[in-house]
């Protein structure tokens, strides 16, 4: 059977969250990230804020001289996660086939010819049990229904039809289609091609000639073709974590604490997603932004804090050249299912593994930092 394919984006997701909680915030310019006076950036602005040219992944430095007015606030993700499920559960109600492709953004599959009346359902549903806002866009394929979000924001919806192509994609810039990024886009310019109706009626083998197999593709998402699939199961790659300081760090030992509650962070993940990793891999940014990644191979697959420190701490001891540091980050890969345990290996690590589901049951309760193992305790900010 035919489908419509939706893509539901949850409009400034994090700030429209803080908006919608905190009443005086409303009408305000909101941005959500790192602290302004340290290293962070912006991890997202309510609409208000975008017109002073805030934009995501700005240094908040930048984004206090541009709208220093506005209200900075930090990153509450287990909130903002508790929310999106909330509104995925909406989601659920209306499409069978779902796939997630962020914590705000999702692909819906509805039968065909049921598109925008779908849509206007849960952009109707969202706003009144959630108070939320929510774009959407409809098409034949993930492409179109992608572009038609775009094109549908702040908070409306939007269809393009496979007939609407020429009027509505082709005059768009080409950096406006999936998978353009800024080379791509000036190699683009280069042959002078500066519309995505240009690159629709480029010479599809001189793409290929030019980008590889990649060509293929760009010719074919000009002409707006897309057979990619719902995929309702996204599989995980890796687990990661990381942390950039707020000022270099030249004490060694700091930075082990770092990795000790990143590795906390990433064990608990993979526990909850009932995941285990054989490979470790520790990221080192040095204060010229030199930037280094280094891996190891269990014999076992884990999922404890202790064991995923452990690997993480010889590999940065192993590499870490000389401070000062100015990121570290941890990543666990190589995952499989982490439902069942060997016997012999859940015997030699039961006390580790009972006391992390203890401190995962302590945590969902009463907040991450109701317990943290020794070596934190006494942890301030550098």
């Amino acid at each position: 059977m035919s489908h419509d394919i939706l893509l539901c984006d949850l409009d400034a997701f994090f700030a429209s969250v803080e908006q919608r909680d905190h009443p005086e915030y409303r009408g305000r310019s909101v941005i959500v990230g790192g602290r302004p006076d340290e290293r962070g950036v912006v991890a997202t602005c309510s609409y208000e804020a975008r017109k002073y040219g805030i934009r995501s992944a700005m240094p908040m430095s930048r984004a206090v001289k541009l709208c220093p007015n506005a209200v900075f606030l930090p990153v509450d993700m287990a909130r903002y996660r508790r929310v999106s499920a909330q509104v995925f559960a909406v989601y659920a109600r209306f499409a069978a086939q779902i796939e997630p492709v962020s914590i705000d953004e999702a692909y819906l599959a509805v039968p065909s010819g049921r598109g925008m009346a779908t849509a206007r359902k849960i952009r109707e549903a969202v706003r009144r049990e959630l108070n939320l806002p929510v774009s959407i866009g409809v098409s034949v394929n993930k492409l179109l229904a992608k572009m038609a979000c775009e094109l549908a924001k702040p908070d409306s919806l939007k269809q393009i039809k496979p007939e609407d192509v020429p009027a509505v994609v082709w005059p768009l810039p080409v950096r406006k289609l999936h998978g353009v990024g800024p080379h791509t886009e000036e190699r683009l310019h280069q042959i002078g091609v500066r519309t995505i109706g240009q690159l629709a009626a480029f010479l599809e083998s001189e793409l290929v000639r030019i980008f590889g197999s990649f060509g293929a593709t760009l010719h074919q998402y000009a002409n707006g073709i897309d057979t990619r699939e719902i995929e309702q199961v996204r599989k995980i790659k890796s687990v990661g974590e990381e942390t950039t300081f707020p000022r270099d760090v030249y004490d060694r030992e700091a930075v082990l604490r770092t990795l000790l509650e990143l590795a906390e962070q990433v064990g608990y993940r993979l526990r909850r997603k009932k995941l285990k990793g054989r490979t470790v891999t520790v990221k080192i940014r040095f204060s010229d932004f030199s930037t280094i990644t280094r891996s190891r191979t269990l014999l076992n697959s884990v999922d404890e804090d202790g064991a995923i420190y452990k690997a993480a701490r010889e590999l940065f001891l192993d590499n870490c050249g000389r401070p000062p540091w100015r990121l570290v980050g941890i990543q666990v890969s190589n995952l499989e299912d982490g439902s069942y345990e060997q016997l012999s290996l859940f015997a030699e690590r039961k006390k580790e593994k009972q006391l992390c589901f203890i401190i995962d049951e302590l945590r969902e309760k009463y907040g991450k930092d109701v317990i943290k193992k020794a070596a934190l305790l006494n942890f301030s900010s550098f």
